[in-house]
Order: structure tokens, then C-alpha cells, then sequence
């Protein structure tokens, strides 16, 4: 079996894949109308999210079997189309989930604790104690949107701090010891800390907005290290200028390319601009599940799941 790499990931996946009698080849520059021409001949493709694999690129892939995605979602995949044409598809949440699991608890205790903001004072020659006085993860109620891979790794690093956790899923019956599975309209009114842990599906697309921030109970921060085009920039911005959102951290954002790789390169709109100078704000550049233990993590889940599907004698 012929397996293209689109994109470049921890090299024990090839190395295993060629010891298991797979014939690899990497191509790591092409554009994506080059690639088409060559994919006739493959039967399976490696990638992380290049460019879209939509009908055209699924059409031209004649003997295509399988595409693996070295990540934790398969949105840049025409899903419905690939399953027409019988191709299996695999993704690695489980590569990733601890690292997106400890990122995010970084992020609650950095904003909890104004780490940012104290660090910036003190650097300058400030030492003002009162104005960095924190919070306690201690006794709050944390909400976890999205209770799969990546919220049970979060609700599983919450264990220690002695606080009461909820999940919010439109699966039913996935609730775990380390949190109780809640209606959204519950969630909504005992939380104090939100955690989106969801893909990006028309589901989800904008589903933080101006309506979905009102219907909470009372003010809460807000943590995103899911997908960025599930928030509405504009409206968080203004939830966070009138109180509704009291602080954020977000490894990512509505700008953010298909490819995760950069952000737009347009004009900046002047809602991110109002973000960016935010102190209640934490920013990092989709890096959640991008450590050095994960990207070896997701290369293996990946080379467990082609040969599971597909053995070699």
C-alpha cells in the first residue's frame, strides 16, 4: 500500500509505516492542484490541514482507502463525500488530549492568578501586591462544552482542586466520575468557569455569541482550545467590555487559516485589535496539543489506527 505524507510529523510514523511494509513518499511543497495530479496513484494520504481535501481532491484520488490526520479533528475533510466514496478517515484525539488537558488548566490558573499582568509589573520595577491578588480554583463551578477526548482530559486534571464540575454534551450518557453531565440551561446557570471543547461543525460555527453569552446566570471567564471560528470575536469583546465574560484565555482564534498555521492576512479587524490590548486576556497560537510529548503521542495513534484498519502480511 502507497501512503502519500503531505505534511511533516514526528518521523517514527514513516519509520514504523516502512517497517510494517508500507511504501512511503513525502511531499511537503506542491501545491494543492500538483498534489491532484499525483494522488491517482496512492492509496492512502497522511496530512495535518495543509489545504482542504474537498470533492475535486477526492474525485482525482482514484484508489484512495484511507486519509489520516495527524490532529483531533477532520474538518478539513469533505467528511460526507470521503464516506461516499467508502474512504476511511482517521483523526488522533488521543494523541493530544493531555497536552490540550494541562494547557487548559494553565491558561485557568494564569488568568485566575493574574500571572500575565504581575509578571509585566514586576519586570517593569512595579511591585503591587494588592493589585495581583488572585483567585482559588477551590469552591468554583467549572462547565466543560464538549465532553469528549479533550473536555475529559480537562475535567480529569480538575480532580485536585476540590471544585465541582459539569459537562455539557449533545451525545447523551457521557458524563464520568470527574463531572456530572448537565443540561446546557443548568450549565448556564451554576457556572463560573466555561471550557470549549468541541469541533467545528455547522453545529458549533459561532455558537459563542451574543445570545448564548446572555443566557448565563451570572458573569464567567471563558477558556477556548477547541476551534476559533466557534466564537464570535466581535461579541466577546463586548462581553468582556461590559462584564458578561470576565477574563479569557484562548489558544484559538476566528482568524486563524484553514492550516492553523498563521493567522489573517488581511487588515486586522478592530475587534482584535480591542482583544489583544485586553489585560483579562491570554492568548497562544494554537499550541493546546502541540507539545514535544504530543506530536510523538498523535504519530503513533495514527500508525496504530492505518494498521489496525489495514494489516500487511
Amino acid at each position: 500500500m502507497r501512503i502519500l505524507h503531505l505534511d511533516q510529523n514526528h518521523p517514527l510514523l514513516i519509520e514504523q509505516l516502512a517497517a510494517a511494509g508500507f511504501t512511503n513518499s513525502q511531499n511537503y511543497s506542491d501545491s494543492k492542484e500538483e498534489i491532484e495530479a499525483l494522488i491517482p496513484q496512492y492509496e492512502g494520504i497522511v496530512i495535518r490541514s495543509r489545504f482542504k481535501i474537498d470533492k475535486t481532491f477526492l474525485d482525482a484520488a482514484k484508489q484512495l482507502k484511507f486519509i489520516a490526520r495527524v490532529g483531533a479533528g477532520l474538518e478539513s475533510i469533505d467528511i460526507p463525500y470521503a464516506e461516499q466514496k467508502n474512504i476511511q478517515l482517521f483523526a488522533a484525539p488521543e494523541g493530544n488530549k493531555n497536552a490540550v488537558g494541562e494547557h487548559t488548566l494553565g491558561m485557568l490558573l494564569s488568568l485566575f492568578n493574574k500571572l500575565q499582568q504581575a509578571s509585566t509589573s514586576v519586570k517593569s520595577g512595579q511591585w503591587q501586591r494588592e493589585a495581583h491578588r488572585g483567585l482559588e480554583i477551590e469552591g468554583k463551578t467549572i462547565g466543560i462544552i464538549g465532553y469528549g477526548n479533550m473536555g475529559k482530559a480537562f475535567a480529569k486534571k480538575l480532580k485536585g482542586f476540590n471544585c465541582t464540575v459539569f459537562c455539557y454534551d449533545i451525545k447523551e450518557g457521557v458524563g464520568n466520575k470527574n463531572a456530572t453531565q448537565v443540561s446546557l440551561k443548568t450549565l448556564q446557570e451554576m457556572v463560573d468557569v466555561v471550557s470549549l471543547h468541541t469541533p467545528w461543525t455547522p453545529l458549533t460555527d459561532k455558537m459563542i455569541n451574543t445570545q448564548f453569552i446572555k443566557g448565563f446566570k451570572k458573569p464567567f471567564w471563558f477558556l477556548n482550545t477547541a476551534r476559533g471560528k466557534s466564537v464570535v470575536t466581535k461579541d466577546l469583546v463586548s462581553a468582556l467590555e461590559n462584564g458578561d465574560i470576565l477574563g479569557a484565555g484562548l489558544d484559538v482564534l476566528e482568524y486563524e487559516k484553514l492550516s492553523f498555521e498563521s493567522l489573517f492576512s488581511e487588515k486586522m479587524p478592530s475587534e482584535f485589535k480591542k482583544l489583544i490590548q485586553m489585560d483579562q486576556v491570554i492568548l497562544s497560537p494554537h499550541v493546546a496539543g502541540w507539545t514535544v510529548e504530543s506530536k510523538e503521542k498523535l504519530a503513533q495513534t495514527i500508525f496504530d489506527k492505518i494498521t489496525a484498519a489495514f494489516p500487511l502480511e
